[in-house]
Formats: structure tokens, sequence, C-alpha cells
């Protein structure tokens, strides 16, 4: 046996949800370009949930379910106001997402039906959860969603406690379809080693998002969002970035394993950050993330990945950047759960072996030999 570091190059499974081949990402064979510019995150969930895209009917029946969903059990609110108010939103997200299988009477039912039930349930509830974390941050009281708002509008709502504006709501529900489903990426890969021991969806989820915590995965927005606090104008971009450049330090947003010739969903978040900042007549974030863009792929030739812009996207939606992890994980659970799906349909339990690399031929020593 011979290992393969971060099991790069590895194909551990099939899949019929999503591909990148040769840097285009499709879902279920559709460019995410066509995706992006056409479809609501709604029709995008239920085509990565039943592999096509629904007709007028479904998506009507669809949107029915996610507002009877969306609405969190009163207990958990109240659990999470115990949360002390500085946790880190994803832990925070991680144990709410936990609790919310103790008030699912469906949460072990293993049926075909149940778990597409439990898919609808998390990907309305989540949004619900995040928002009510932000509010309880603040002292502020949750705002219950409301019914007939696509669930980009309501997350806002229910942030604000007021009706966004359609630029803004057009530019989340973009990024939210852009961020659905990446393939096996490591929150992905992790639902499906915990589902496929036959644990339950909620389960899957927790692990996915325990997975997407990480810096390496789901933070690096957070991460870029503090770079442009830090530089904080326009002028100071270049000595910071030199800086960086010249001690070899990280920057995060740029480069991604997959994809070589640059992110195809970057694009999409770039003109969103620009049509923000022009909508807010404060274009200062945009012009400091394209110069920084300028500088490292003209010196490292790496291209802005996902995380980038968003970061700049978010901000102007008047966002947190405690709350950038969170939406992605509003985004990719509707991934998650269909790959959760899928890996039921055909289990077999993932148990990979290690290479051993230590000591051989040891004895036992007895105690009082011992040094």
């Amino acid at each position: 046996m011979t290992a393969t570091k971060g099991l790069e190059g590895i194909v551990a499974t099939t899949s019929t949800i999503s591909s990148i081949v040769d840097g285009v990402l499709t879902y279920r064979g559709i460019d995410i370009d066509d995706l992006a510019l056409h479809a609501g995150f709604e029709e995008v969930a239920y085509l990565l949930w039943f592999g096509k895209l629904p007709n007028a009917q479904e998506l009507s029946d669809l949107r029915q379910d996610l507002d009877t969903f969306a609405p969190i059990p009163q207990l958990l609110i109240e659990q999470m106001k115990l949360y002390p108010k500085d946790v880190n939103t994803m832990a925070a997200l991680r144990s709410a997402v936990s609790a919310l299988a103790l008030y699912d009477e469906e949460a072990d039912d293993v049926s075909r039906s149940s778990n597409e039930k439990k898919a609808i349930r998390l990907q309305a509830q989540l949004p619900t959860i995040v928002a009510a974390l932000s509010r309880l941050r603040q002292g502020k009281e949750p705002i219950a969603p409301q019914k007939g708002l696509s669930i980009a509008e309501n997350f806002l709502y229910m942030l604000r406690g007021e009706q966004p504006d359609e630029t803004s709501i057009k530019a989340l529900d973009q990024a939210l379809v852009l961020h659905a489903d990446h393939e096996l990426n490591a929150s992905t890969f992790a639902a499906r080693v915990t589902v496929a021991t036959l644990s339950d969806m909620y389960s899957g989820v927790t692990s996915a998002i325990g997975a997407l915590k990480g810096p390496l995965h789901g933070g690096a927005n957070e991460a870029v969002m503090r770079m442009l606090d830090e530089i904080g104008e326009v002028d100071q971009v270049e000595s910071y970035i030199q800086e960086k450049l010249n001690n070899r330090e990280k920057i995060m947003g740029f480069g991604h394993r997959v994809y070589k010739n640059g992110d195809p969903r970057a694009k999409f978040l770039q003109k969103m950050s620009r049509e923000l900042g022009e909508m807010k007549n404060d274009t200062k974030l945009y012009t400091m993330s394209v110069k920084i863009e300028d500088m490292i792929t003209g010196q490292k030739g790496l291209k802005p990945n996902v995380d980038f812009y968003s970061a700049s996207v978010y901000t102007q939606l008047g966002i947190e950047s405690e709350l950038f992890t969170p939406i992605f994980a509003i985004s990719r659970v509707s991934g998650w759960t269909a790959h959760i799906l899928e890996q039921w349909v055909d289990n077999r339990i993932i148990r990979p072996r290690a290479e051993y690399i230590g000591l051989t031929d040891q004895k036992y020593i007895p105690i009082e030999l011992r040094a």
C-alpha cells in the first residue's frame, strides 16, 4: 500500500450530481454559467436532489414545503439563547443542526421519501437558524420566516427585520447557486463517510458542517475580509500585498486544487461585488479586491477562487463576516443532502486503509524495566 497525501487524485466514488472537468463545473450536466445566469436557488436545489429541473408545479410544491418547514422549534431557540454570545458561529450552527434531529419524529426513518423530506427540512431550517444566531449575538429576538419568500429573500428579511431590495436578493440568490455543490469536497466527503455507516441525515450534515468550519475549506472568505479590513484603503493595497508576497505568506482566496485555469464561479461574484458597490456608491472593497487580484495573478499566476469576491459581496449586503461560512452552509446543504441520498442508493461503508510507517518488531517491556 502507498499513501496519497490528502487523497489528491484518488477517485473514491462515482456520482451523477456534479462534475469538474477541464475547469468546467456542472450540476447534473448543466454548466454552472447557465445555472448562475438563469436558475433560482430553489430550482438548483431540486435539480441536485431529484436529477432534473422542476416543472412549474414541482417548483411550486417545493416552495410550499420550504415555507412549511422553515420555522424552527421554540425549544431550539431557547437552547440557542444559552450559547455564549462570542461563540464561533459555525460551532453554534453545528450544535443547533445536531439538535434539530431531536425535534424530528422521522429522524431515524431511512425510507427514501422520509430522507427526501429531511433534505427539504434541513434546507428550509438552516437559514432560519443562521439568522436567529446572528440576532441573538446582537441581543435581539429572532425573526420568524415569512411565507411566500425565496430562501435568499427570507434570509435577508430574518437578518434585518425589513424587506430587502431586489439587487440584494438577486446577488445572494446567485451566490447560493454558485456554492450549492462542488463534487467530492471535504465537507461532502465527510457527510458521505458518516452516512455510509447508516447513520442519519442530521449526523451527516453535522459532520459536513464540522468539516466546513475549517479555514482551509469554508473559512477562506472570512480571512479575505479580515485582510481587506487590515489593508483599509485602496492606496495601501500594493505595499500590504507586496510585503506578504516578500514574506512568502499565503494570500487567502487564490488558487484551487481542482482548477488550474481559474475558478469558473469567481467571475460572477466579481460582477456582483462591482454592482453592489455601484448601487451603494461605494466601490472601495471592489477596487481593493481587483488590485489584489492583479498583483497575485501577475506575480504568482494564481487566480481568485469562489471565496475571494464573496467576501466583498456579503459585506456589501450588510452581512457580518462571522456569517460568511454559515451562508456557505445554507447553500451547500443542498449538495450535502443530495450526496447523502445518492450514497444510500448503493451504499458501502467507506473504510480506506492507512500505510503504516511506524516502528516494527517491537516487544513488550515490563514496567519495572522501562527507562
